[in-house]
């Protein structure tokens, strides 16, 4: 994974990540707080030989203390020094239990054997680890003279007095919140990638373009207030978009300008909208971008070529009758079939009509064909085609059209569905123009990705500055 995929994926999922961290944290510090206090305390002791005026001879007692410390460090493992730990301290435990509390060891190269010990409180780990010291003492003396009351050659002599400890030693706060919050943003991240990787749905413009090596020409806002009785942005009577549809306006008007751009020498004059499956929009974008093209004082032909689930004549409220098929069936006209919508009367609609058995021998007819040249002589054409992925009809169009925009939904469409659709067009010898994004957020991450944070009134106030 690069490094602006890695970020990408940070930005997408940074409330997974921080909310992973915060409980591996908050778990630290319930953790701590369920564990018993444990406090450390040592004490040390000094193996000694016994002064000797005879330069070998303390030599040698020297070479024999050094030999014999390592061995004096194993005593402390001994149930005998834990016993005498319990008779002195008056101590309710098993030698056994007792031994597991204490560690003995020998710093290198010295003749210092240290002991921590550990209790509950700090008194009891400062006895403790002194009273050990004491024991080991009387086992040295044991083991070199035969006598734990008399001293040999060599000794254990108490060095250093355990220190009363000022703070526990278990559980560690410090070192467990580290740990909680790096294994909680080790489980965040780790979440984080995964569901990166399974969840294939569309995110983001650079993903799309990435997975599909199609371009994005248009991305239109998610806008709550839009109803499936009320799906036009664009107002039929005036051409004007209402404030609050502001930025939906301004994407379709991107769009549009997008899609004249789409081949500059010859400029597409029919297009197909459609969408790898049902539900993401594609008919009431088709709409809308042929209101806005209206809009702009183009010609325009909106044909509802969806002959299997038909929803411009609901979009625009118009009367049933004759449509499309009964114009290719020659049981009508063109002019009788189509709807003029808007003030300026430059766009016109042709619903569904009757609905045939067999939709994509319709529109794959020289019917079709000769209808479409005979429009796009005088207008703009865009035709609402069924999704691509459940029937054939959409690709079917593809190769009469100049070129299809495939709409799919933020969230909701996947990559591997979108590929699919866009691999049908070009089967058939179709050409995809691009895809539209449509319901992209427009808070939050996808509002700064997509630039739709500003807002109708800013351009208002800026035209009228301009006046």
């Amino acid at each position: 994974m690069e490094l602006r995929d890695f970020i990408r994926v940070l930005k997408a999922r940074w409330l997974v990540i921080v909310a992973s961290t915060l409980v591996g944290a908050l778990a630290a510090f319930g953790w701590v707080l369920t564990q018993p206090k444990v406090y450390t305390a040592d004490a040390s002791g000094l193996v000694q030989s016994v002064q000797n005026d005879s330069v070998a001879m303390s030599y040698t007692s020297s070479t024999l203390a050094t030999q014999r410390v390592a061995s004096y460090v194993e005593l402390g493992k001994l149930r005998s020094v834990a016993q005498y730990a319990i008779d002195q301290l008056g101590l309710e435990t098993s030698p056994e239990a007792l031994v597991g509390r204490v560690s003995v060891s020998n710093p290198t190269d010295t003749l210092i054997i240290r002991v921590e010990a550990k209790a509950a409180t700090p008194e009891a780990a400062r006895d403790l680890a002194q009273a050990w010291v004491e024991g080991m003492a009387l086992e040295v003396n044991e083991m070199e003279t035969g006598d734990p009351n008399t001293r040999g050659n060599l000794r254990l002599a108490p060095r250093e007095s355990a220190e009363l400890p000022t703070k526990p030693s278990s559980p560690n706060l410090e070192l467990a919140l580290a740990i909680g919050i790096v294994l909680g943003l080790a489980i965040g991240l780790t979440i984080a990638l995964v569901r990166n990787y399974i969840d294939r749905r569309i995110r983001s413009i650079d993903d799309v373009e990435r997975e599909t090596n199609n371009a994005v020409i248009g991305a239109i806002p998610l806008e709550k207030t839009l109803t499936p009785e009320e799906r036009l942005i664009v107002n039929p009577a005036t051409g004007e978009s209402k404030d609050e549809l502001f930025a939906l306006s301004e994407s379709l008007r991107t769009l549009r300008t997008n899609i004249s751009f789409a081949d500059v020498d010859n400029p597409p004059r029919v297009i197909v909208v459609s969408s790898p499956l049902p539900g993401d929009g594609k008919s009431t974008i088709a709409a809308n971008l042929a209101m806005s093209m209206a809009a702009n004082g183009q010609p325009t032909v909106l044909i509802d070529a969806d002959l299997r689930r038909p929803m411009q004549s609901t979009i625009f409220n118009l009367p049933e009758g004759a449509g499309l098929t009964d114009v290719l069936l020659g049981k009508t006209t063109l002019d009788a079939a189509a709807h003029t919508v808007g003030e300026a009367e430059n766009m016109l609609v042709i619903p569904a009509g009757s609905i045939p058995p067999n939709p994509s021998e319709v529109l794959g007819s020289s019917r079709m064909k000769h209808l479409l040249n005979e429009i796009r002589q005088e207008a703009m054409v865009v035709i609402d085609a069924p999704p691509v992925i459940p029937v054939t009809d959409a690709a079917v169009l593809s190769t009469v059209a100049d070129g299809v925009i495939v709409v799919a939904s933020v969230g909701k469409t996947t990559f591997d569905v979108l590929n699919t659709a866009l691999s049908n067009i070009n089967k058939a010898k179709g050409r995809v123009f691009g895809i539209v994004l449509n319901r992209v957020p427009r808070k939050g991450m996808g509002a700064t990705y997509y630039g739709y944070q500003y807002t109708g009134e800013y351009y208002q106030t800026a035209d009228k500055s301009k006046k």
